[in-house]
């Protein structure tokens, strides 16, 4: 064999020297990638935060003094009820213990109770956490000089009783407990309707489905169907979960009759064939993934086409169904857009009790504040944003979980 055409002695270090160059160049260039993706994150993180907290300007329309002598977070919990009942109108008291019971309510929810309804906070001006930070003395000599009764506090945003409360007209009391509540309801709806449909057509296509030109068709399409804009699915949404099965999605046919199609569960049948395709593609991925030795093995014994599929197939392919309802859920539980279309409320305080309630998210509700002019409700979107993505990684792990524990089992 003739080796004349490779490089010897000074040419070959050059041509070796060049290529790991080369090496070098493109192991930046990918190293540059990552570092830029993880700066983007860190930078998106960082905005979100920025907003949760900060400084905060702000007066009461009644004095406290009017009410008590005592400092608030001073009084007990049988003087803060003792303070709603007094000061409170009979009707406005007992709309409130109808909605739940005065006495079991926590000190907390009184407290706020009383700055809502008797102190009445008016926010005069919020700051980002980096200014506060950064420019607190600036900040003090402006509240001094604009607003010289205003009480100006460092405050967080994101609390225990954001979470805990519904929505309110006013941001210093307004809270995401209804919205949590409407995005659970939604993704549990989506993933038990899609998640079995999708696992079920994925088994047809890739186990049973001839190799014919029909069949290449239906596989294009469900391609094709997840690159689908989301507002598209929104608007089939209305027209068959909302309009055409309204008397199954409103509950009138079971006897509901306080409610019309725009419901979680119409939402819910949204979101889940908004995912539906994603579930098929990745649960196709993951049954062709499992060794054609192990069907034929189970073939050579005697098992028919359904045993080898659900005793074999199924098992070892089921870690990468998981996955695949992994990103289903980081889809369908960050979507705005075919929730509008469907009609999810932006401003509702009271929590969904069934698959027939009227409900909101917690994109709705981000997307409303945002669009607010007062700075107050830009923090609360913000801390609205952080709730959502510890919900989204609480779910993410949940499921990671259960994978790995099917992995260890399979």
């Amino acid at each position: 064999m003739n080796h004349s055409h490779y490089p010897k002695d000074d040419s070959f270090r050059v041509s070796l020297n060049g290529r790991y160059r080369i090496a070098n160049l493109w192991q930046g260039l990918f190293f540059s990638a990552l570092v830029i993706a993880i700066l983007s994150l860190v930078a998106l993180l960082y905005n979100v935060v920025d907003g949760a907290f900060g400084y905060v300007a702000y007066e009461y329309k009644h004095a406290p003094s009017e009410f008590t002598a005592k400092p608030l977070d001073q009084l007990n919990k049988q003087e803060l009820l003792e303070l709603l009942k007094t000061n409170l109108s009979s009707g406005a008291y007992k709309k409130l213990d109808n909605d739940k019971p005065m006495g079991e309510r926590s000190k907390s929810v009184l407290v706020t109770l009383v700055l809502e309804r008797l102190f009445q906070i008016d926010t005069k001006q919020t700051w980002s956490m980096t200014d506060s930070i950064l420019h607190s003395n600036d900040i003090k000599a402006e509240v001094a000089d604009k607003y010289p009764k205003a009480i100006l506090e460092f405050r967080s945003w994101l609390t225990p009783v954001f979470l805990t409360t519904p929505m309110s007209s006013k941001a210093e009391f307004a809270g995401v407990r209804t919205a949590i509540l409407g995005s659970l309801w939604m993704v549990g709806i989506a993933i038990l309707f899609a998640l079995p449909i999708g696992t079920g057509a994925a088994i047809y296509l890739q186990e049973y489905a001839d190799k014919n030109f029909i069949n290449r068709i239906i596989q294009t399409n469900i391609n094709n169907l997840a690159g689908v804009p989301s507002i598209v699915y929104g608007m089939l949404g209305l027209a068959i979960f909302v309009r055409t099965f309204e008397g199954f999605t409103s509950g009138s046919m079971f006897g509901v009759t306080d409610s019309n199609g725009r419901t979680v569960l119409s939402a819910g049948l949204t979101m889940g064939t908004l995912v539906l395709p994603l579930i098929i593609i990745n649960a196709q991925e993951a049954i062709k993934a499992v060794p054609d030795s192990l069907r034929q093995a189970a073939f050579g014994v005697g098992a028919t086409r359904w045993q080898t599929v659900w005793h074999h197939v199924l098992p070892n392919a089921l870690p990468g169904i998981l996955t695949g309802s992994i990103l289903a859920v980081s889809r369908a539980i960050g979507e705005t857009a075919p929730l509008i279309v469907v009609g999810a409320s932006t401003f509702i305080s009271v929590d969904p009790s069934g698959p027939f309630s009227k409900f909101t998210a917690l994109p709705i509700q981000i997307y409303q504040w945002t669009t607010r002019a007062q700075s107050e409700f830009h923090s609360i979107a913000a801390s609205a944003i952080i709730v959502l993505l510890i919900l989204l990684l609480t779910l993410n792990a949940t499921a990671v979980l259960l994978r790995n524990r099917v992995q260890r089992k399979y």
